[in-house]
């Protein structure tokens, strides 16, 4: 019995076991969250007893196994060193858990308390603190002319030991004061009182923060010493490309294809406002304006325009004209837009049930013969639903009725706020067809009539072809914004630097470059396996140098985003798709050396993630932070955790490839295509181990994010939870070799291809089928790329089903 008992414990089976099962329940729990609530997630999963042995066995587990191998004799430091700081965590997480006091403080100004309140599962309960806090002031501070917050803060005096200091708490400052740490949660409706989160952990968070550290010690250890698995592979990687330099190999045929929608003959009306087009200089300089967006951000109305053109048209020109000179258009003749089927209307059934014209329609469509809006009834319909109980009808019904009421709205003079009030503490700027009546005076008078001025000037133009007089105008106005936006400085050349940004469109000339110079490359990776010539080899350095130029010019654009938005660009989903573009061409970079191959996969696969973030789900809009993301930390977590996305794609391209290839193992090519297949696998497991690093280093990082930001480093949020379950799921299948029924390629590919649903999951999944505090990274159109996931997973599957055959039988 001693010896069967022993046995499980320090097992290969039992890790991997315990493992599918752990992150099994924690992908229960989300689900169970969902439906149920938060409470009874923590209840029947996270704090469950069950789940608290199954933890417990994991260390057991892995002390046994460490035992049974003798890490320690054996000087894998790396190893050793990683798993103990798990251990170190969980058991600060326990510490946490049993002794740590988590609350909220409520304080209204002129007030001051001395009580906690302590919410449980059960009840509410009150504890005394030993010092007072006073609230001084209670200060919200937003974006120019927006109502969305920029920052918010409590001023306080905090009343301890016989004396009283002044104290200030804002998101991501933190007031720490005898063991307790004081976060700002939250504000009342009226803007006079505050709510302060409370954390007392001092042994948990200290015991958590010294697992971080040696798990950030072991992970760079496991990269970096000698004996490490990563560096064997190293080793076994160069030796078996030295010795297969001469080999022959089957050339696979990979085809893809880019299709483009044909055009259709362009309609009459579009070619009547064409006819009348703005001059592409008077629009350059129209377009280079200051203009306020909704969210109080400055842009130029070269953006603004951009944005307005992509929500009504679902494109960045339409016809011949670009932005500016459709904007302009629009407001020098009304009249003629209203009837240019100009709206994308994309649901069939919308369109045939309002009699709308499919594809596109025009403004006046929306109404009937005696001018009312036919969408009407149905728009109150969808909003008097719950959003959760809205259909697709519905949806769509909304987003049409927002594209209308921005046509409805610029036909108006709304939206273009051009003109700020001087001295006004909000920083509001206004558009002629808002209510101008907080102008007074000379500044009341040219608000009110310079823009019919300039219109009518334009129109003037667009029949003479003199653009004197409108020029002088718009820099008449230009003029005046500069005199009167005392209280807000315009960054002329941030400014400059946007136009210059929207109209290089940076992504979309790399992901073109992507697509053609990776699928070249992988033709050519194949061809120099197949013949060895000079002129071949010449010919796949010079695209790799290509691509390597298309990379810098990636970098250029990330960099130029990050200028104009003030902040690193990988906050939203249209930024972090651009970003893995680039991780996954990196990662493809640094394994280029060793696989051509793998460096074409790259290649191609950071092409098709470009193409995917410039659908038109995806918004580029350049948008200000919310409080929270105003963290160093998160910089540093995101763009750690989305690079480790990109060594997961490299790793999932090359287990489909050598899935693929496993299929042509009989005849003469036999022999070099599993040398072939053995190489690669060696790249991709290497491409694994690195991945799993930056993700798990990514994920703790978040954890210090959110432990600096609202004082836990860990609140089984979805998005944090499915982070975890990808780390151990990518564990699963770095460790599956240790059982010897695994320890072969089919099943290292073949894992690294099924693993890569969890970061599906992570990216996209939790945000569409959860929910959860992440909403930064939300987007509801996300389900459009779902019909694609499903067509991958039966290829998948069925390729699986038939490598798996090919492999026994042919014996890779």
């Amino acid at each position: 019995m001693k010896v069967s008992f022993s046995g499980f414990f320090n097992s290969a089976v039992t890790t991997i076991v315990l493992m599918v099962i752990y992150a099994g329940g924690l992908a229960l729990a989300t689900f169970i969250e969902k439906y149920h609530g938060t409470l009874a997630a923590k209840a029947m999963i996270y704090y469950s007893p069950l789940f608290f042995l199954l933890q417990f066995l994991l260390v057991v587990n892995f002390i046994a196994l460490a035992i049974k191998k003798g890490l320690y004799k054996k000087k894998k430091w790396a190893g050793l060193i990683t798993h103990l700081a798990f251990i170190v965590i969980l058991f600060g997480a326990l510490v946490s858990h049993l002794f740590g006091e988590e609350g909220i403080v409520h304080i209204r100004e002129g007030e001051s308390t001395n009580v906690m309140a302590v919410r449980t599962s059960q009840s509410t309960s009150f504890h005394t603190l030993p010092f007072t806090l006073e609230l001084v002031k209670f200060n919200l501070h937003r974006y120019p002319g927006s109502s969305s917050p920029s920052s918010y803060e409590s001023e306080l005096l905090v009343h301890v030991d016989g004396k009283t200091r002044h104290e200030r708490i804002y998101m991501n400052n933190v007031l720490d004061l005898k063991g307790y740490r004081f976060f700002q949660a939250s504000f009342d409706a009226d803007e006079q009182g505050t709510v302060l989160s409370v954390n007392r952990d001092v042994a948990g968070r200290n015991i958590t923060y010294t697992g971080y550290i040696f798990l950030l010690i072991g992970l760079v250890l496991s990269l970096v010493t000698r004996n490490s698995r990563f560096m064997k592979l190293n080793r076994r990687l160069r030796e078996l490309i030295d010795s297969n330099k001469k080999e022959l190999t089957l050339l696979v045929l990979l085809c893809f294809s880019l299709t483009t929608n044909a055009q259709s003959k362009e309609n009459p009306m579009i070619e009547a406002v064409q006819k009348f087009a703005v001059s592409t200089e008077h629009a350059d300089k129209f377009g280079a304006l200051p203009v306020q967006s909704s969210n109080g951000r400055m842009i130029p109305v070269n953006t603004f325009s951009s944005e307005i053109l992509r929500k009504l048209h679902k494109s960045d020109k339409i016809g011949s004209l670009n932005s500016d000179q459709f904007l302009l258009s629009l407001l020098a003749m009304p009249d003629m837009w209203m009837r240019v089927p100009l709206i994308a209307v994309s649901n069939s059934e919308l369109a045939g049930f309002y009699n709308l014209t499919e594809g596109q329609s025009a403004y006046i469509e929306m109404f009937d013969s005696n001018g009312n809006y036919k969408l009407q009834e149905g728009v109150e319909g969808a909003y008097n639903k719950m959003p959760n109980e809205r259909s697709r009808f519905d949806k769509d019904l909304l987003k049409l009725d927002e594209q209308v009421n921005i046509m409805h709205q610029l036909i108006n003079g709304q939206m273009l706020n051009l003109f700020p009030k001087e001295d006004d503490p909000n920083h509001t700027w206004y558009a002629s067809g808002d209510d101008l009546s907080v102008f007074a005076g000379k500044d009341s008078m040219f608000v009110s009539r310079v823009m019919d001025w300039y219109i009518s000037e334009v129109q003037t133009a667009l029949k003479s072809a003199d653009w004197t007089k409108a020029n002088e105008v718009l820099g008449m106005i230009a003029t005046y914004q500069d005199a009167k936006s005392g209280t807000l400085i315009i960054d002329h050349e941030k400014l400059a630097s946007e136009i210059k940004y929207n109209k290089q469109q940076v992504f979309r000339f790399t992901k073109i470059f992507y697509l053609i110079l990776g699928g070249l490359l992988l033709v050519f990776s194949f061809v120099t396996l197949f013949k060895q010539r000079k002129w071949l080899q010449y010919t796949l350095k010079g695209l790799m140098l290509l691509v390597l130029a298309a990379f810098v010019y990636h970098m250029y654009g990330m960099g130029l985003r990050w200028y104009i938005g003030g902040y690193a660009p990988w906050s939203n989903s249209y930024e972090t798709m651009v970003y893995v573009a680039w991780a996954t061409v990196l990662a493809g970079i640094l394994f280029g050396r060793r696989s051509s191959l793998t460096f074409a996969l790259a290649t191609l696969f950071g092409g098709i993630i470009l193409f995917v973030s410039s659908l038109n789900w995806m918004d580029p809009e350049i948008n200000p932070l919310v409080p929270v993301l105003k963290s160093p930390w998160l910089m540093i977590h995101v763009a750690v955790i989305v690079a480790a996305y990109g060594f997961f794609g490299i790793s999932f391209l090359i287990g489909l490839t050598n899935l693929v290839l496993m299929n042509f193992g009989k005849g003469k090519p036999a022999k070099v295509i599993k040398a072939r297949v053995g190489e690669l696998s060696l790249v991709n497991e290497m491409s694994l181990w690195i991945g799993l690093t930056l993700m798990t280093i990514g994920t703790f990082l978040g954890a210090v994010w959110a432990n600096e930001s609202w004082g836990r480093y860990w609140g089984w949020d979805p998005k944090e939870t499915w982070a975890l379950i990808t780390v151990v799921i990518y564990a699963i299948v770095l460790h599956m070799r240790m059982i010897k029924a695994c320890k072969n390629a089919w099943a290292l590919n073949m894992g690294s291809v099924i693993a890569f649903a969890s970061v599906m999951m992570t990216f996209f999944g939790v945000n569409y089928l959860l929910s959860g505090m992440h909403s930064y990274g939300q987007n509801d159109n996300i389900h459009g790329i779902f019909i694609y996931l499903y067509i991958i997973l039966a290829v998948v599957v069925l390729l699986g089903i038939r490598s798996y055959i090919c492999f026994r039988k042919y014996r890779f």
